[in-house]
């Protein structure tokens, strides 16, 4: 019986030499644990690669880093650097700070106007915040920034008594304000809003140490004997009292009527008095009361500021010739924070003009915006205030805007 050949079983790897048997393991060990780090698409030839899903994945929507939105300013989002006002302001590094981002909307270069320090508007006492909501006061702080104004300059004193609820006034005379409709918020908002539109607000302590027989304190100022005997006749069509500061009581009543405002709003940028801050040359007796205005007003920016020391303590009034040979008034010597020369006069504007470029600024009314571009255009005055003797406040800052 011959013997037959038998079929291998199996793969056959026992006639494998082992050699080939360990490269072909290891070559796969160090397959997979390169393929991290290989680049097949290297392998093969350019036009197969884009075929190949798995070597250029598509990034979906969540693999895609989103870049945080950086919103573009607007006009009323963009600060105007602060105003230094009074030595206890914020150094020139921390001013220097304040600066603004240019984008698209924001202007390169500012215009002369845009460059005065102050670019300020009255409202005497009943024109902003009488009888007005919140909405009304905040909209007309809008408006008067729209028309390119910085610094609202409103009443807050006039004619002996306060335009706001006084703990002064009805202790002292048995009055809590002027006879008026403001509601108990009303500086509050006007601050409030000016400050994020990045304006300031100065209070006017209207009509200074003068009141007229319209005042709801003549007749108790008579009888106490507040008043300098005479009367004052520095503008034709009103006569004008003059509370004498030469009594204490006098003294101490405006200086703790200030105290209390600087207290009650603290958030005040500057108070300002003008130039019924002031006598009268012609009163009776010709008395020199030079010495004890200087007294008085000193007093009262003292204690001011120990109340408040972050207010500015502002006048706008006569050059200093002026002022003190008809108006007893020695500025120079009161320590005050600002001077803004009230020119109202265009018979001797020039002159006052002169004086403007040594101090803060000036002062015109919106009879004398003719003027406005002289001023403008003169780098020495640092300051343009304007009084609306029409009684519209924002046509005034309108015309203003419109003679730039």
């Amino acid at each position: 019986m011959s013997s037959q050949k038998k079929k291998p079983i199996g793969c056959g790897c026992s006639n494998i030499p082992i050699s080939v048997i360990i490269l072909v393991f290891g070559g796969g060990y160090w397959w997979f644990s390169q393929k991290g780090n290989l680049d097949i698409s290297k392998l093969l030839p350019q036009n197969q690669q884009i075929n190949i899903p798995i070597l250029n994945p598509t990034p979906t929507a969540s693999s895609i880093p989103t870049p945080p939105l950086i919103p573009t300013p607007t006009a009323s989002s963009i600060p105007t650097p602060s105003l230094s006002i009074t030595p206890n302001s914020p150094d020139a590094n921390s001013q220097a700070s304040l600066k603004t981002i240019p984008d698209e909307k924001t202007p390169l270069s500012q215009t002369p106007w845009e460059k005065k320090v102050i670019r300020g508007i009255y409202l005497t006492r009943y024109q902003i915040t009488n009888n007005a909501d919140e909405q009304t006061i905040r909209e007309r702080v809008r408006y008067y920034r729209s028309q390119g104004i910085n610094t609202i300059i409103h009443g807050v004193w006039g004619n002996g008594c306060t335009m706001y609820n006084s703990d002064v006034m009805q202790q002292t005379l048995g009055y809590k304000s002027c006879p008026n409709q403001f509601q108990e918020q009303w500086l509050n908002w006007l601050i409030d809003e000016a400050h994020k539109q990045g304006m300031q607000v100065h209070a006017y302590f209207e009509k200074g140490i003068k009141i007229d027989q319209n005042s709801p304190i003549f007749d108790l100022a008579i009888a106490r004997k507040w008043i300098v005997p005479g009367v004052d006749k520095t503008y034709p069509g009103i006569d004008h009292y003059v509370l004498d500061v030469d009594i204490p009581e006098v003294t101490n009543f405006f200086t703790n009527i200030l105290v209390e405002f600087v207290k009650k709003y603290p958030n005040i940028d500057a108070v300002q008095w003008d130039d019924y801050l002031g006598y009268y040359a012609e009163l009776p007796g010709k008395v020199d009361h030079t010495a004890k205005l200087t007294s008085f007003v000193q007093q009262m920016i003292t204690s001011m500021k120990k109340a408040n020391p972050s207010v500015s303590f502002d006048i706008c009034h006569h050059n200093p010739y002026w002022a003190k040979k008809y108006f007893a008034a020695d500025w120079e010597k009161w320590g005050v924070d600002r001077v803004f020369i009230q020119a109202y006069n265009d018979s001797n504007f020039l002159e006052e003009l002169n004086y403007a470029q040594k101090y803060a600024g000036i002062a015109i009314t919106d009879r004398q915006l003719g003027h406005l571009k002289e001023l403008v255009d003169n780098p020495k005055i640092k300051s343009v205030l304007v009084f609306p003797f029409s009684g519209n406040p924002e046509k005034t800052a309108s015309d203003i805007k419109n003679s730039m």
